[in-house]
């Protein structure tokens, strides 16, 4: 009996990687970004999921992660077999009249959000089929033609209802998901429904509603969209607290679902159990704006000093004189390099900031949240064989929609 208790003791997992050890890690690949023309960047995703992998324990023995940059570099050429046709149809819709444009592009749309779909789906397949524990590899099965069709419907379903089956759709695609789950030779199971997520949806949804109707329906009686008049900041201030609790409430639900349904994964005896709290998402969002703000304002500096050498006549007591400033730019190598390499520095930036805050706050929210319990269950799962299929990770990376 103590020993079956003793199985029975939630495992917690631990993440023991620093946002300094990041940090490097990032400015070192955005460093090579430039002079191998972003090819580095496959390099880079590669060095980052080995750095959450690695840092990642589950009772003492971290993550695996197996990939390399040469199936991230193929998978990416594969999908621009898709990508060079859309171009083509682009192209070809710019030269047709508006309305003909509209349809076209309303179509393409269309297709671009079921590829999105497909591509998170084998997007995760690449990543699971690369992840090991304990030497045991995890992969997904099902279709991820399947998966996309399902997003699709659901989507259709999202707009006709304004987002009110929202709940059904989120437990469906998480049931999806991980019922095609697998470590070694168990399939992951899933207790979540939509019953879980309803009652904090509805009331998320509610309240962002009312706070959001309101906040513009007094802003609107203020006049602080009457573009002939001066609005004053007082006039927007309803707008604002409207949007703050509507944020609030977005950030209230999310945590419920990942709470939820995270918790709601078997593998198994094993079960997981994942805490997230509002109010750390809120910390996590707030940390990364100061970062955001603090390393723009310090490229702007930046970029006031060197234009104000390269361009100095632009620049009169403070003041930007845009006409000569465009002239510079025209008649000046200098200038014009000084200008694209600090638009190239915004984006940096951003993404710098969104991958330290972010991406690596969320990671160690649900790492630092998670416990396992009935882990001496999974003593007696056998290796099964490694999915070596590279499809769908390239198409998740140009639609942008890839994880980690």
């Amino acid at each position: 009996m103590v020993e079956a208790n003793q199985q029975q003791e939630p495992v917690p997992a631990v993440f023991t990687g620093t946002r300094r050890e990041l940090a490097w890690l990032l400015l070192g690949g955005y460093l090579l970004l430039v002079p191998t023309i972003g090819l580095y960047r496959f390099w880079l995703t590669t060095w980052k999921r080995r750095f959450y992998w690695a840092n990642t324990e589950i009772d003492g023995d971290a993550l695996e992660y197996t990939g390399n940059a040469m199936q991230l570099l193929l998978g990416f050429l594969m999908a621009l077999a898709v990508f060079v046709p859309l171009y083509g149809v682009f192209f070809y819709l710019s030269t047709q009249s508006l309305e003909t444009a509209l349809t076209g592009y309303s179509l393409v749309a269309a297709l671009i959000w079921f590829l999105m779909g497909y591509a998170i789906y084998r997007a995760r397949d690449f990543r699971l089929s690369r992840t090991l524990w304990r030497g045991i590899r995890c992969d997904q099965t099902g279709s991820a033609w399947s998966y996309a069709l399902r997003r699709f419907g659901w989507s259709l379903l999202m707009l006709a209802s304004a987002g009110l089956v929202y709940p059904f759709m989120a437990a469906n695609l998480w049931t999806y998901r991980y019922r095609h789950s697998w470590y070694g030779d168990r399939r992951f199971g899933f207790t979540g429904n939509w019953k879980q997520l309803a009652g904090p949806f509805y009331l998320s949804y509610a309240v962002a509603t009312v706070a959001g109707g309101a906040g513009l329906g007094m802003a609107v009686g203020n006049g602080a969209f009457i573009f002939a008049s001066s609005p004053d900041f007082q006039d927007f201030l309803p707008l604002l607290i409207g949007g703050a609790v509507t944020g609030l409430a977005i950030l209230f639900y999310q945590s419920r679902e990942l709470t939820r349904m995270f918790s709601a994964v078997r593998l198994g005896g094993a079960a997981l159990s994942v805490t997230i709290r509002m109010r750390s998402l809120l910390g996590m969002y707030v940390q990364f704006g100061i970062g955001l703000v603090s390393s723009y304002v310090a490229l702007a500096i930046g970029g006031v000093v060197v234009l104000g050498v390269v361009a100095s006549g632009a620049f009169v007591n403070g003041e930007i004189d845009l006409a000569l400033l465009m002239r510079h730019m025209q008649g000046s190598v200098m200038t014009l390099l000084a200008i694209v390499f600090g638009y190239l520095l915004l984006l940096g930036a951003f993404s710098f900031s969104a991958e330290l805050f972010l991406g690596l706050g969320f990671w160690k929210l649900v790492a630092g949240g998670a416990s396992i319990t009935g882990l001496d269950s999974l003593r007696d799962v056998r290796a099964r064989a490694e999915d070596k299929a590279i499809a769908g990770e390239g198409l998740a990376d140009a639609l942008n929609v890839g994880g980690y």
